[in-house]
């Protein structure tokens, strides 16, 4: 069993702050002791979950896939703080479709803010968790386990965040440095509540049943991540079932494949009636409320561009 380390005291620069489970494991960590750096798309937000963190906190608004922005959020973090010792790369954001019918820049731009944004997070707060001895938890999912038909952008995307984040940690054990990867399952966040409100995009969630299906609790996510920071953990699983299903990939992969090809076919001509309809740029957006804030924030770049 890792031996703990209190985390009174200690710096952790959050991506993906503004809500869900960055937000939530911001609030954990400081009600903990630690000095939190929230960085994230939504200024209002992220003010107001700095604000119940309390006095040792601070946010920064910058887009992840941005390296300049999110190298001035970790050079004020470092002002503000002195140094860093852990960082979560949370941001995150996600859709649905089949690769033939997706609109290609929600598919491309999933992929830009889960894999890019976690290295240009990663890549600029390094040097001052390896000066720190400190850790990185990367979040990834159980889609990165467990590749499930309409989610190839995300799936891919996690997937490259898991295999970023094990290169990583060879790379980095000779400075004390320990990196681990968080795979979670559904989790009640804006994101899974708004792609079940997608009915283009839940019809195959719908049909799991057992633990494939149901959704934990936010709170067992932050529970997940403040343990993995205190042992410094190599993965953090939640449900606890997802541990297993990481040693059973290959035939995981099998079964999932032949449940998918039972599904496909009636919730990909749906999805196609709604693009149809209302156009795949409507109907792939990705989803919940960081989504929306990811591509308001993307509509704002283009109209200064543009003037």
């Amino acid at each position: 069993m890792p031996t703990r380390r209190p985390i009174s005291g200690q710096v952790v620069l959050v991506t993906g702050a503004a809500r869900g489970i960055g937000a939530g494991a911001a609030r954990a960590l400081a009600a903990r002791g630690a000095k939190v750096a929230l960085v994230g798309l939504e200024p209002l937000e992220l003010a107001k979950v700095a604000a119940e963190c309390g006095p040792d906190a601070a946010w920064f608004e910058a887009d992840v896939t941005d390296a300049d922005a999110i190298a001035a959020a970790v050079d004020g973090a470092v002002a503000r703080f002195g140094g860093i010792d852990v960082v979560i790369a949370n941001a995150g954001i996600a859709t649905g479709g089949t690769v033939r019918s997706i609109d290609p820049a929600a598919w491309e731009r999933v992929v830009e803010v889960n894999l890019f944004g976690s290295w240009r997070t990663i890549r600029a707060a390094l040097p001052h968790v390896i000066a720190r001895r400190g850790y990185v938890l990367q979040i990834s999912s159980f889609a990165a386990v467990g590749h499930a038909p309409f989610m190839s952008a995300y799936s891919a995307s996690k997937a490259g965040v898991e295999a970023f984040a094990d290169s990583l940690r060879t790379e980095v054990a000779r400075h004390g440095v320990d990196v681990g990867v968080a795979y979670f399952s559904w989790i009640d966040t804006d994101m899974v509540r708004g792609a079940d409100a997608r009915r283009e995009l839940g019809g195959m969630r719908e049909k799991l049943s057992g633990p494939l299906g149901r959704t934990s609790p936010l709170e067992d996510c932050i529970d997940g991540i403040v343990d993995g920071i205190e042992r410094r953990r190599r993965w953090v699983t939640v449900p606890k079932w997802v541990r297993a299903m990481i040693l059973l990939r290959g035939p995981l992969a099998v079964l999932i494949d032949r449940l998918g090809r039972r599904e496909v076919a009636e919730v990909e001509d749906k999805m196609l009636a709604a693009i149809e309809r209302e156009g795949a740029a409507a109907v792939t957006a990705p989803v919940g409320a960081g989504g929306a804030a990811d591509s308001a924030a993307r509509e704002r770049d283009r109209a200064i561009r543009t003037r």
